[in-house]
């Protein structure tokens, strides 16, 4: 923990935002609001929990891993990651877990780039970050295998009960578990791991930690976070549940977690949505050992997103102002030629 802060544009408030952005990605979640998370309602929703969410997030991983394998998906493993992280960015809605059911395989890639476009509405940099899960939707000529394995992957993970994990409006609820990280390790092959030194930390070991670590003495705005091997985020997480069950805002701290691989800083680019954590947290791609200063890169990368963000909102709002200006204009002439 250090006192720090960094100053990045705030979410788009243009009407082109509005206009681009899908309806389930337009209801901002609530800003978690610590002092109702006292400790005996946090112990009463565990109780009534019908599972241990780090189990049931183990159990998705596993059926996701299945469906993938068994529909022959091939060996990318970005694309069953990308597929659950878009999903685990939707809040629960009636009737919308149905809907995504009824989808057809060649439907999946633009309904997920839509769940990708209307966050980096709001965080470009994080969804930047988290390319290699999306990349592969943008594919003009997809593998129909895959797609049918993609789709596979998504009635599996809806069926598990993925949505009552992520869904949620509360970011203490939808924070309980990482599903990303069994999921991102289990299909990592033995070697892959043993070579990248990847080994994430338990979700009950971080939980642990955080308790430890974290108590009401780091209270106050200004204050730095940071985790130098964040893998998928898992510490990040358990930090904040910490926070909020001592009835502090993650959003009063500065967080940022750093990774040298490109797909966990991108599983942890998508948690950092998930869990909520403000609008002063990074995630960095780079060598945490080496000597440049990969904090100040992740910084400048963030905000030359938002610039390239606000550059396109604005010729957004131009070309719509244009249309409806052409519109008129061509409504008018036709009355102008009929009168």
């Amino acid at each position: 923990m250090s006192d720090d802060e960094i100053s990045l544009p705030r979410p788009a408030t243009t009407a082109a935002a509005q206009l681009t952005a899908p309806a389930w990605a337009k209801k901002n979640p609530p800003k978690p609001k610590a002092a109702i998370h006292t400790p005996a309602k946090i112990k009463a929703r565990k109780h009534l929990a019908p599972r241990d969410p780090h189990e049931h997030a183990s159990k998705i991983a596993d059926k996701v891993m299945d469906a993938w394998y068994q529909n022959f998906g091939g060996s990318s493993i970005d694309i069953p990651l990308g597929t659950i992280a878009a999903l685990a960015l939707l809040r629960n809605l009636p009737g919308l877990a149905d809907w995504i059911l009824n989808l057809q395989p060649h439907e999946l890639p633009q309904f997920f780039k839509e769940i990708y476009l209307g966050h980096w509405i709001k965080r470009p940099d994080l969804i930047n970050r988290a390319i290699p899960l999306h990349d592969w939707a943008w594919n003009p000529e997809p593998d129909k295998q895959q797609l049918r394995a993609v789709h596979a992957v998504t009635h599996a993970a809806i069926n598990t009960g993925l949505m009552d994990l992520t869904g949620h409006d509360d970011p203490y609820l939808r924070s309980e578990s990482d599903v990303l990280s069994p999921l991102l390790t289990g299909m990592r092959h033995k070697s892959d791991k043993k070579w990248r030194g990847e080994y994430h930390t338990p979700p009950c070991v971080t939980d642990l930690m955080a308790r430890i670590l974290v108590d009401k003495d780091i209270g106050g705005e200004n204050k730095s976070i940071r985790e130098p091997a964040v893998g998928s985020g898992t510490m990040l997480r358990s930090t904040a549940q910490r926070l909020r069950e001592l009835q502090l805002n993650p959003h009063d701290y500065t967080w940022y977690g750093n990774d040298i691989d490109r797909l966990s800083a991108a599983c942890a680019a998508v948690n950092t949505i998930i869990w909520d954590l403000g609008p002063q947290a990074l995630i960095g791609c780079a060598n945490s050992l080496a000597p440049e200063d990969h904090y100040a890169k992740t910084v400048a990368e963030a905000r030359d997103a938002f610039k390239q963000r606000d550059d396109y909102m604005t010729t957004a709002t131009t070309i719509v102002g244009y249309r409806r200006a052409f519109r008129l204009l061509d409504e008018s002439t036709k009355e102008t030629t009929a009168a």
